[in-house]
């Protein structure tokens, strides 16, 4: 995520683990009774792929961990048109809040999760207070909506069809439409057109994808 980071402090001392195939990852068998810490924290877990959402229910459900699940919700562009769609904000990573010491391994067994995320023999952190701004940034549905990034006077360029490759400025919004008014200067001439929301680039991004979200939550 371009615009949002979340640093990870390292507690105690390191665990002893098996080595692992993996770089910079370990999943093998862990030595519980290693290491000094033994209070609560955050810590960053991995998912298996697009499983963010039963790991966070499974988590929840079954050992009463607190979890923090962030998603947005979006318009993204499909050939039928816009589409809501809602996503996790870090895809196959949501944070948990446990006793390290002691429910390590039950996280790690729990369905929908692949493991914990760990350097080598370190295992990071989540400071509070960056949970904390995360919460107040997804709210108590853990959802942030992402409004249309386009806006009049925005500098933009056609991705296809006729125009495709043009350069203009939005002139006209018009949201119950999904189109905008760009003005575009050819032939020496300036005239408006009437496009598509998804056929404009804007900062670079195709309109409703990932990316040009990602940005907005800046």
């Amino acid at each position: 995520m371009d615009n949002l980071v979340i640093r990870l402090q390292t507690p105690g001392k390191p665990l002893n683990s098996s080595p692992s195939s993996k770089a910079g990852m370990q999943e093998g068998p862990l030595d519980l009774n290693a290491g000094e810490t033994s209070e609560p924290a955050w810590f960053c877990v991995r998912s298996q792929p697009k499983h963010e959402h039963i790991a966070a229910a499974n988590l929840r459900r079954h050992h009463q961990f607190e979890i923090v699940n962030p998603r947005i919700r979006f318009k993204r562009a499909t050939s039928r048109g816009p589409i809501w769609a809602t996503e996790s904000l870090f895809p196959n990573y949501l944070f948990a809040r446990f006793n390290w010491k002691a429910a390590l391994e039950t996280v790690q067994h729990t369905g929908g999760v692949a493991g914990v995320v760990h350097f080598g023999a370190y295992w990071p952190t989540v400071p509070d207070h960056a949970i904390a701004e995360l919460r107040q940034l997804v709210g108590e549905e853990e959802v942030r909506i992402i409004e249309p990034a386009v806006k009049v006077g925005d500098e933009v360029e056609v991705a296809g069809g006729a125009f495709g490759g043009f350069q203009g400025i939005v002139s006209r919004i018009m949201p119950a439409r999904e189109r905008v008014a760009v003005l575009l200067e050819f032939l020496g001439r300036q005239a408006v057109v009437e496009l598509k929301m998804e056929e404009l680039i804007v900062n670079g991004f195709r309109y409703g994808s990932r990316q040009m979200h990602a940005r907005s939550l800046a």
